[in-house]
């Protein structure tokens, strides 16, 4: 009822030949399942052995060293099944066309996330570690794979709070939250790298000083804070600017903390420019913040607030009728002058 006696020893199930059911496929499936099972294992196992060695010490150069064994191992893969499956090149041209025309078709977006992933490597868009702006999410990047990067979203500065998604940590800081972004995005929308060529960043402070306020020492204890805290980011920094000059073309920026002046109708605006690092910026603000309350008070100084001056009101009459608590006593007020 069941034997293997039909043509090129397929299967025959009660009289009826099964198509393509020989002992020949059935080694190709078992040499199938194997490669599946040890080709990846060897890639795991190569893996943790690089890392007993303790050569690889770095976060970044550990990530790299995954993904090159991931690329192999998959790359392995492929060849070994198609030398299985395939021992004539002519059927195997007829199967990759009609194969790539279906995924073409079915996976566009998949195909889409996988080109992205090779030009992030490539193009060197982001990588490991960086703080970016993908997709509409911002934070680190702690995972790339194929198909997606993972990042561990931090909240939005003050400029950013109108952008979405909306977060509740009004800072660059850590929101507790993972996202994965498809890599297919950086096809259809910018990414802004915090990190790349260049880890640092120029961010503001801005300080109302009243108009009968001493000015210039204001403008002395502010760029006083910004630069005990930012002068050593300021020299680091100046080596990677010669950097980006030497590769980009880009004109001069002047690194060192710098008090802006603005005029407005309460008050002058001091603006206060300085460089700091990509991570730790809310510290630093903090420190500056502090110490600028600080030598203010000292100085005998403030800072200027909105306020409101009532210039007149309209005059008020009062009627007195008696002592009859039915009539209680009331204002009007006088009808103003013409």
């Amino acid at each position: 009822m069941i034997d293997f006696s039909g043509p090129n020893g397929s299967l025959e199930f009660f009289g009826v030949h099964l198509l393509g059911v020989t002992p020949e496929t059935g080694r190709k499936v078992a040499m199938t399942v194997a490669v599946l099972v040890i080709v990846p294992l060897l890639g795991w196992a190569v893996s943790k052995l690089i890392k007993l060695t303790g050569r690889v010490t770095s976060r970044r150069a550990a990530f790299w060293t995954r993904q090159a064994i991931s690329l192999l191992v998959a790359v392995l893969v492929i060849l070994m099944l198609i030398s299985i499956w395939f021992d004539n090149p002519g059927r195997l041209a007829t199967f990759l066309g009609l194969i790539t025309a279906g995924i073409a078709i079915a996976i566009q977006r998949v195909i889409t996330a996988i080109a992205g992933y090779f030009l992030i490597l490539r193009g060197k868009v982001f990588n490991v570690g960086d703080r970016i702006v993908i997709g509409g999410v911002r934070g680190d990047v702690i995972e790339l794979s194929f198909l997606q990067t993972t990042v561990m979203e931090m909240g939005e500065a003050k400029g950013e709070q109108a952008d979405s998604p909306a977060v509740w940590v009004h800072s660059r800081q850590y929101t507790g939250r993972i996202v994965t972004v498809s890599n297919a995005v950086i096809f259809d929308q910018p990414v802004y790298n915090y990190t790349r060529e260049f880890p640092y960043i120029f961010e503001e402070i801005a300080v109302p000083i009243a108009y009968d306020s001493d000015w210039h020492k204001s403008e002395e204890i502010v760029l006083a804070a910004a630069t005990k805290h930012t002068v050593k980011y300021t020299e680091m920094e100046k080596g990677a600017i010669e950097e980006l000059k030497r590769r980009y073309f880009l004109g001069n920026e002047n690194p060192g903390p710098r008090v802006y002046w603005r005029l407005t109708d309460n008050w002058i605006e001091m603006s206060v420019r300085f460089v700091v690092p990509d991570h730790g910026v809310r510290g630093i603000k903090d420190a500056m913040s502090r110490e600028i309350i600080t030598n203010f008070k000292a100085a005998g100084l403030g800072i200027a607030s909105g306020t409101y001056q009532v210039v007149g009101m309209p005059k008020l009459q009062v009627a007195i009728s008696g002592e009859n608590p039915k009539n209680p006593p009331h204002a009007t007020a006088a009808p103003p002058p013409a």
